[in-house]
């Protein structure tokens, strides 16, 4: 029986119901139970996540990026309170691989949007880590939907910007945010070469008073950086741009590049070609997840990987024939 066919049950109906309704309190117990580990809360989370793929797909996903410091919550706040002015519902989802182990990170940014989280039109939620990258991806992809589904047209995915959490987050919106501060000098030279090439647009924060000359100069900086790279879609060359989130000169332009961006993708085809690239990439980051759900739960394998582990440091057994018979004893 397919899952079109399926009956669903009373509980995720009501679910369905509340999040097409806008309901915050519905869609807060939804993303609480995509989040959960029971396989009988999976199991509903991806019954509700099927039936609302209909009612998914057409929100603006933005993914924010940036080094602690760089006023990633402010510009936020500001942009968020910018969309929500313009009629916009704008939804915030906060991914850092850290918060398992920190607690409340990506807690107090909720307070440093001060604007936004008190708006009507607006809906913030950390998403925890699991303690696995892939599991901050896997729960944030699916909290999108849910956003989406609730009628939230603009989707804020924000990461602090250190390892791969930044690929995690450009593989599941379609457009990457990167924001820098003025006085590129050092920064510069330690700009990641990964992320230069991930980011759709970068932004220099903090252009205002006697940082605005230097934030230029940053800015004239990083285009030149961009400029020797090959950009991910001929159709968008990334610009660079100066704003400030303090005062907000600058934010309605930052908006203005996203909807230019989608105009130009959408032209050509290259849109509808990323987000299915996308798709198939939470694939398989599902199948990475799962994968290792059974490795990590196998009894044989608990006992079996800390001598092949030993071996292998010692040098008395290879990498890929442990690699093997870890594989063989999943059956796989």
């Amino acid at each position: 029986m397919t899952s079109e066919t399926t009956a669903v049950p009373p509980e995720i109906e009501s679910l369905i119901g509340g999040l097409r309704a806008g309901e915050r309190a519905v869609l807060a117990r939804a993303i609480t139970l995509i989040e959960s580990k029971h396989p009988a809360h999976q199991r509903a989370a991806h019954q509700l996540v099927q039936c609302l793929l209909p009612h998914t797909g057409t929100a603006r996903r933005v993914g924010i990026t940036g080094a602690p410091g760089v006023g990633k919550s402010t510009t936020i706040d500001a942009l968020g309170s910018h969309l929500t002015s313009l009629g916009h519902k704008v939804a915030v989802l906060a991914v850092d691989p850290s918060s398992a182990r920190t607690g409340g990170s990506i807690l107090a940014d909720k307070t440093r949007m001060a604007r936004l989280a008190i708006a009507a039109n607006a809906f913030i939620r950390p998403s925890p880590s699991a303690g696995t990258l892939g599991g901050v991806a896997a729960r944030t992809r699916e909290t999108l939907l849910l956003c989406e589904a609730a009628g939230y047209d603009v989707i804020l995915v924000e990461t602090v910007g250190t390892g791969q959490s930044e690929t995690a987050v450009a593989d599941m919106t379609d457009f990457f945010l990167a924001l820098m501060l003025p006085g590129a000098g050092d920064e510069l030279q330690g700009l990641k070469k990964g992320l230069v090439e991930l980011a759709d647009m970068i932004a220099v924060n903090k252009a205002d008073g006697d940082n605005a000359a230097r934030a230029r100069i940053a800015a004239a900086e990083y285009g030149a950086a961009l400029h020797i790279l090959t950009p991910r879609f001929p159709e968008w060359p990334p610009p660079v741009v100066t704003y400030s989130a303090l005062t907000g000169a600058g934010i309605a332009q930052l908006w203005d590049h996203v909807l230019e961006h989608h105009r130009r993708l959408a032209a050509t085809g290259a849109f509808a070609a990323r987000r299915r690239d996308q798709q198939v990439k939470w694939m398989w980051a599902l199948v990475e997840e799962r994968l290792h759900g059974r490795l990590a739960a196998d009894p044989t394998l608990k006992v079996r990987v800390p001598e092949l582990e030993a071996a292998v440091a010692e040098g008395a057994l290879s990498p890929a024939l442990a690699a093997d018979e870890i594989v063989h004893t999943l059956g796989l």
